[in-house]
């Protein structure tokens, strides 16, 4: 896959302790991870906590080292390059807008010096042109010129998270991820932010990866919708399709649980028990949980299938049917529980790596 950013086969495992003194537990953060972001589009990132979408976020941004595979930007691989290169490609190409601006923001600097440093860091212009382009800045994320004196804990939430916008921006990235935007303000604020970041995407050009809880909110905001469990992408679609063509049958009951007000649903149960990190389970993550789960399943992780092309692909081995209705869907994961479909299989986990 080739893009503006790509990954290539990245793991991300992170070492946590468990019960003992000495002894380890391996995280399995990300696996397996292939996904490539083109110039100038959305890709919308869902899935439940702890699935691995902030880690996803670190990695395409150069802030997550991956344990193995690779990551590349503009056609370059990020960790070959020296300490030196590496900072500045990543500085200068990429932004990275976090989910609680009162945190993100040193609280004792200025807005003028928050938007600044961007460029004193990485020596962009004259001193004038930097000054310059902090009003530009401010003008451009909606913020008054009075405010650029002004520290974090004197402005509202709406006004903190234009400010981590500017930052993001300051250097004039080709790519943006927005890891939960507008998960920390209050529900009045959360439009306006949304479509700030929608009309800067298209008025700079801006490749826009948008990490959510908020399912109906990425299917609007995005052209390609991930879905991940566990650590690993299981479906790619588009977003026009997401809600009633995605065929992992994850994706069916994460999109069940926020139907829309004009045809009300009951979500799709998942009954199974929720799998660890630390101890992930054989074959396809999500098996525990899923209604048509069998022995294959636990044996193997199936490869990516494509639906229509590149653009669509899932993986599954026993994946929901073309047309199929997630009322379809509610009725037989009610009958089939992941317990009856699973009973003869024995819980298997994978083997751990080496420390």
């Amino acid at each position: 896959m080739t893009g503006l950013v790509s990954l290539s086969g990245v793991h991300v495992v992170h070492k946590a302790r468990s019960g003992g003194l000495f002894t380890r537990d391996r995280v399995h953060a990300l696996t397996g991870a292939d996904l490539a972001v083109a110039r100038g589009e959305t890709v919308g990132v869902v899935g439940e906590s702890g699935c691995g979408k902030s880690t996803l976020a670190k990695v395409l941004v150069g802030v997550q080292r991956p344990t193995s595979g690779t990551v590349s930007f503009g056609g370059r691989d990020l960790w070959s390059m020296k300490p030196a290169e590496r900072r500045t490609v990543v500085g200068g190409g990429t932004g990275m807008i976090f989910q609680d601006p009162s945190t993100a923001l040193n609280r004792r600097l200025t807005v003028r010096r928050i938007l600044r440093d961007p460029l004193d860091v990485h020596r962009r212009g004259t001193p004038a042109e930097r000054e310059d382009r902090v009003r530009e800045l401010m003008a451009l994320v909606g913020l008054p010129r009075a405010l650029a004196d002004g520290l974090p804990g004197q402005l509202s939430g709406g006004q903190r998270q234009r400010v981590a916008i500017a930052r993001a921006l300051a250097l004039d990235p080709d790519l943006v991820v927005a890891d939960e935007p507008t998960s920390a303000l209050d529900v009045s604020v959360r439009a306006q932010i949304l479509n700030l970041l929608l009309d800067l995407k298209e008025r700079l050009g801006l490749a826009l990866v948008f990490v959510s809880h908020d399912i109906q909110t990425v299917r609007r905001m995005s052209d390609r919708v991930i879905t991940m469990y566990l650590g690993r992408i299981v479906e790619e679609a588009p977003a026009d399709e997401v809600t009633d063509g995605s065929r992992h049958p994850y994706t069916r009951a994460l999109f069940s649980a926020t139907p829309g007000l004009l045809d009300p649903i009951d979500p799709i149960p998942l009954v199974g028990p929720v799998p660890s990190a630390t101890r992930p389970p054989s074959g396809c993550p999500f098996r525990t949980r899923c209604w048509k789960a069998d022995a294959r399943c636990a044996g193997e992780m199936p490869d990516f299938t494509a639906v229509s092309g590149p653009e669509h692909r899932f993986r599954c081995h026993h994946p929901v049917q073309e047309g199929e209705s997630t009322h379809d869907l509610v009725g037989q994961a009610a009958s089939a529980s992941p317990a009856t479909a699973m009973a003869d299989v024995p819980v298997q986990h994978v083997p751990r790596e080496p420390s």
